[in-house]
């Protein structure tokens, strides 16, 4: 997050009005106040990114400002302007969570140099937070959560895809992981303790992922009232992760492999060239060999990102690992929420390693976090995982539609499959298709009228 908004509090209306202009010039907005009363009633309704206040003004001495500042914003850089700087004063000011302390007069270059520090300062409090919050990486990663064959290949060849600058192309289904191959190649690399940064291709239009990138200047478009700093700026020396790359439009594309050969960029509107070292890890849930042939992706393009390549698989092919992901999600939820499910049983963990997971493993998590928030057993039962059976169900009847069934017929395999689920129980199957019981009973009837089927014979008696 880099300074973009910043306030100037001083009485000194002629000091106050030329550091607002300078300030002004370097392409950030500005706001001032001329006393303290003013900056802590403008604070609390306009968070800024810097504070320039002045140590000696009437009513409220800078230093009861800071405090007041740091009372109402803790995070907030503070930077203190003195005429008759003292060394006790400097450090009673920071004491009290002044980030500096600049002594009057002072020129544009030395506010510009004092800025570049607060940005680069507020990148690693950034970091910081982002690499904390991701301690336990290693552990999501360990290979005792798989038991997979391919998946233990692929947590060998993070290791040494980590170690080199390579590009890497992640391809899988939608929810398989690849957000979480990308980050542990980053963490495992020589770059983990520089940025780690996201962007999502798909969530933005053509002129914002332009802008959201490469960066932009003040000016460049209407709305550009400040400059912006673009992704690969704040990944420099780390990795940029490109999701969804088969997203983006053709004139992206072109910008980006001029970016990804020459290793500089020019933000939008701007005309310096700005070296970068960025390690680019690109993900999609498409084809792009497909997307080439269809024109919609540059295959100059493709063979630039593909220089690694890595291919998740679906979690139906990995069945084996679906008890090792449940337990874990399981556990961790219940921690987390503090819930009464602590286990779950065996009927319903062989129905979750049957189901087919078209969500994958981004399925199974909120499938879990759901049955474990709403449960009141100690074990999970397979009645908490009912979403999931009409579901299954109707796939399946899709499964068996060919040219020339009718629907009538679909219809009725789903609502016998749907009774056989259900042992019978006409209620409960009538819940879960989304009809009354009525309606169900009634449709019974007609198909009991064309032909009794063996099911409906044997459910007769079955408890309701």
């Amino acid at each position: 997050m880099s300074v973009e908004k910043i306030m100037v509090v001083d009485d000194d209306s002629l000091g106050r009005e030329y550091l607002c202009e300078t300030l002004m010039r370097g392409g950030y907005e500005v706001i001032s106040a001329s006393n303290g009363q003013q900056a802590i009633a403008r604070i609390g309704k306009e968070p800024c990114d810097a504070i320039f206040l002045d140590m000696k003004m009437p009513g409220m001495c800078g230093m009861e400002v800071l405090e007041k500042i740091k009372s109402i914003s803790p995070e907030a850089v503070v930077i203190l302007m003195t005429a008759h700087g003292t060394i006790e004063t400097a450090v009673e000011a920071m004491k009290k969570g002044a980030y500096d302390y600049i002594i009057k007069p002072f020129s544009p270059d030395q506010i510009e140099l004092l800025i570049s520090r607060v940005n680069e300062r507020q990148k690693l409090i950034t970091e910081n937070r982002y690499w904390r919050s991701n301690s336990n990486i290693d552990e999501k990663l360990n290979p005792v959560f798989s038991r997979n064959s391919k998946m233990s290949v692929i947590y060998e060849q993070i290791k040494k895809i980590a170690q080199s600058k390579a590009s890497v192309l992640i391809q899988g289904e939608s929810g398989t992981g690849k957000e979480l191959i990308a980050r542990a190649i980053h963490f495992r690399s020589p770059r983990c303790e520089k940025p780690f940064i996201r962007v999502n291709c798909a969530a933005l239009a053509e002129t914002l992922l332009e802008s959201e990138l490469f960066g932009h200047e003040r000016g460049a478009y209407t709305g550009a009232i400040s400059k912006h700093t673009g992704r690969f700026e704040l990944a420099n020396e780390g990795t940029l992760l490109l999701d969804e790359i088969s997203e983006i439009s053709p004139n992206i594309q072109a910008k980006l492999l001029r970016v990804l050969e020459e290793e500089e960029i020019e933000r939008v509107g701007g005309e310096k060239t700005i070296k970068i070292d960025v390690r680019i890890v690109a993900t999609t849930n498409r084809n792009l060999m497909n997307e080439i042939q269809k024109g919609t992706f540059r295959e100059d393009l493709f063979y630039r990102l593909n220089v690694v390549p890595i291919y998740l698989p679906p979690l139906r092919e990995r069945r084996e690992d679906i008890p090792l992901l449940v337990d874990y999600h399981l556990r961790k939820y219940s921690l987390e929420n503090n819930a009464v499910a602590k286990s779950i049983d065996k009927e319903a963990m062989d129905y979750l390693c049957q189901y087919n997971w078209p969500g994958n493993i981004r399925e199974l998590k909120n499938i879990i976090q759901r049955a474990v928030v709403m449960g009141s057993h100690e074990a999970l039962q397979l009645e908490q995982f009912n979403c999931l059976f009409t579901h299954q169900d109707a796939e399946r009847s899709k499964s068996t539609l060919t040219a020339g069934k009718a629907i009538e017929d679909v219809e009725r395999d789903l609502i016998y499959s749907t009774l056989e689920k259900m042992g019978g129980n006409k209620t409960k199957a009538a819940e879960l298709l989304k009809i009354t019981t009525r309606t169900l009973r009634n449709k019974l009837h007609k198909y009991n009228a064309e032909s009794k089927p063996v099911f409906e014979r044997e459910s007769v008696s079955c408890a309701e």
